[in-house]
């Protein structure tokens, strides 16, 4: 991988989102530990929502359903803090992954939190890319603010299989 591509995969070292949404609805009660309790909310919805956002192409729509002061950490990584920031790491996604697709797998919780687990697939076909198909699954631990929005998501997945991906393709 060129310098190029490297810094790429350095700076979105995010977990992108994807969902497919099952038949059934999940409405909970969002809150965040040690945060403010949220109105009721089509959890489902949302993460369908989002999933759409990361496959459209428009980094300014993914970070809309962050809070202005929102953080998007992934694996561990340097945080993207702000809607600025979070679209900027969402438009290198986009860039580097021209026919990225995000579905989401299904919502869970865990620990009074929501947890968004997704599937991406995408083509790294962008500048320096490697041409190979990637096809990764993780999860988002979401916590959300009093209006709804995402003030923090700590994504996962799994960074080595991703980089062999990179190398190699994604696995028949």
């Amino acid at each position: 991988m060129d310098n190029g591509v490297v810094a790429i995969h350095r700076r979105l070292r995010l977990g992108v989102a994807g969902f497919l949404v099952s038949g059934t609805s999940l409405v909970a009660m969002a809150c965040s530990s040690g945060g403010t309790s949220m109105k009721r909310m089509d959890l489902v919805d949302f993460g369908a929502r989002y999933a759409a956002a990361w496959s459209s192409q428009n980094p300014a729509s993914l970070a809309s359903f962050y809070a202005e002061d929102g953080i998007l950490t992934v694996n561990a990584g340097p945080p993207s803090v702000g809607r600025a920031a979070i679209t900027e790491t969402a438009r290198a996604y986009m860039t580097a992954f021209p026919d990225m697709v995000v579905k989401m797998a299904r919502m869970s919780r865990e620990g009074g939190h929501p947890v968004f687990h997704w599937l991406w697939t995408g083509t790294n076909s962008g500048p320096g890319g490697t041409g190979k198909f990637v096809h990764i699954t993780g999860h988002e631990v979401w916590t959300l603010n009093q209006n709804g929005l995402i003030s923090e998501s700590k994504g996962h997945f799994d960074e080595a299989e991703y980089q062999r991906q990179l190398k190699v393709g994604a696995p028949p």
